[in-house]
């Protein structure tokens, strides 16, 4: 919920001096988090108050990122900026748990923890895991100070030479943004159709293939990493190709979306029948491959369209469809897994994503959505 509040402040002062809040607060919270890791002192208190610092911060963090890119880069370059930019966060969210497992298998007892377990395993690895922290506290400070290089130009941010004009209170900020996305019938039924999309394939992907890979043994131990790391290879060459290839459509942005949200859900269709770990990590990759093209393209979209005193705002929406309803999906994916097989789940899933594909390409102006801005159009 926090992000929409975030929103509304990027859009009040900058991205640029929000985002830098947040990587200070982060780097404070997480530098206090390795020290007492480090001094055995961490107490389960202590870790839901960290926790909530920095799931705050990182609620003022994204929509402060991902509206910069507009004071960045002229607007026929936003699209490419964009693939690189989010291609090297799907990278850093793969090399992350990869780099800090490294710390904790270099710097802990590997052998004192497996005998210990539990609580004693933990302490026995409290220096791996404290360098580790550590490590992600001294990433922030060196994202500070890149950060602090970065030159942006206007485009909508608050200018010292204007008139002060009263502070409008942030909720009501949070309602304005609404109803101009509500007025607009593009903004308007593109977010509708992604809440949609949210609701019924946010679950399954990260509900059902955890359940699919360690209840079929045939694929092996392996098989969760190996099919999740083929969406993220995917997600991240989708990335690459949509920074590359920007004008690469199927008539308009609308008509491509529609397209591939439609292969998506024939492609997620036959999950829950696979048999062997590569047939689930083809699927999963080329599922990755279309939806990262796509979220750069759509990125790149919202940026576009929406008038740059609102764009924190529009960011802060987009994201809280996925990330705010996606714990909805869930809830109700484990539901429907106690009366329904894997396979059933799978089929309805990308079914359901099929046919609301269809009816938005036949009921809605969205296949008219096209990469133009309104002022340009």
């Amino acid at each position: 919920l926090f992000i929409l509040i975030g929103g509304a402040l990027v859009d009040r002062h900058s991205p640029k001096q929000v985002l830098m809040v947040t990587k200070y607060v982060n780097l404070v919270l997480l530098a206090v988090l390795a020290g007492l890791v480090l001094a055995g002192s961490l107490t389960l208190w202590m870790v839901y108050a960290l926790s909530l610092g920095i799931g705050l911060a990182t609620a003022f963090s994204i929509p402060a990122g991902t509206a910069m890119m507009p004071h960045v880069v002229a607007r026929h370059q936003l699209q490419a900026a964009n693939g690189v930019n989010l291609g090297l966060r799907q990278l850093t969210m793969f090399l992350g748990p990869l780099l800090a497992g490294l710390l904790i298998a270099l710097f802990g007892d590997a052998t004192a923890a497996a005998s210990a377990g539990g609580e004693g395993g933990a302490r026995a690895n409290a220096t791996g895991i404290g360098i580790a922290f550590a490590l992600d506290a001294l990433s922030f400070a060196v994202s500070a100070w890149t950060l602090a290089q970065v030159q942006t130009h206007g485009g909508g941010a608050p200018s010292s030479a204007a008139p002060a004009a009263a502070p409008q209170a942030v909720l009501a900020s949070v309602a304005q943004g609404l109803v101009h996305f509500w007025r607009d019938s593009e903004l308007r039924t593109c977010f509708l159709y992604w809440s949609a999309i949210a609701l019924f394939i946010m679950g399954p992907i990260h509900i059902a293939i955890p359940v699919l890979a360690s209840s079929t043994p045939e694929l092996g131990a392996a098989a969760f990493g190996i099919i999740v790391g083929a969406h993220g290879a995917g997600t991240l060459l989708g990335m690459v190709v949509s920074g590359m290839v920007p004008r690469l459509r199927i008539g308009s942005l609308g008509m491509t979306i529609l397209a591939f949200d439609a292969i998506i859900g024939a492609l997620f269709m036959p999950m829950g029948l696979v048999t062997a770990v590569w047939q689930g990590a083809v699927l999963m990759l080329a599922i990755g491959l279309l939806g990262g093209f796509m979220q750069v393209s759509v990125f790149t979209w919202i940026q576009q369209r929406v008038p740059p005193a609102l764009l924190g705002r529009a960011m802060s929406l987009f994201m809280f469809i996925f990330m705010g309803l996606a714990p909805v999906s869930a809830a109700v994916t484990g539901w429907l897994m106690k009366s329904v097989t894997l396979a059933q789940l799978f089929a309805t899933s990308g079914g359901t994503l099929v046919v609301l594909a269809a009816l938005a390409f036949v009921l809605t102006p969205m296949r008219r959505v096209t990469d133009a801005a309104p002022a340009t159009r």
